[in-house]
């Protein structure tokens, strides 16, 4: 099986998980996948996205008042 590079985005708990989905599903490129176990994050939830330009991210986040923890590179 192929793994493919994602952009991760984390959550220190399931409810800011669950709004940054609400504000992004159809938006932006992505969707909540259960947490990575290479990743230590505050929830069990995570954004991921074949998008990995962290500087749109990073701005996306800014713009929209979204709560994140920390955003990291990972194979899926």
């Amino acid at each position: 099986m192929n793994k493919e590079r994602y952009l991760v985005i984390t959550f220190k708990t399931t409810t800011k998980a669950m709004y940054f989905e609400d504000v992004s599903k159809g938006k932006v490129d992505g969707r909540i996948i259960p947490l990575p176990k290479e990743i230590d994050a505050g929830c069990g939830l995570a954004w991921a996205s074949k998008n990995l330009d962290e500087t749109f991210w990073k701005e996306y986040v800014e713009k929209n008042r979204l709560d994140y923890d920390q955003m990291v590179e990972v194979l899926i």
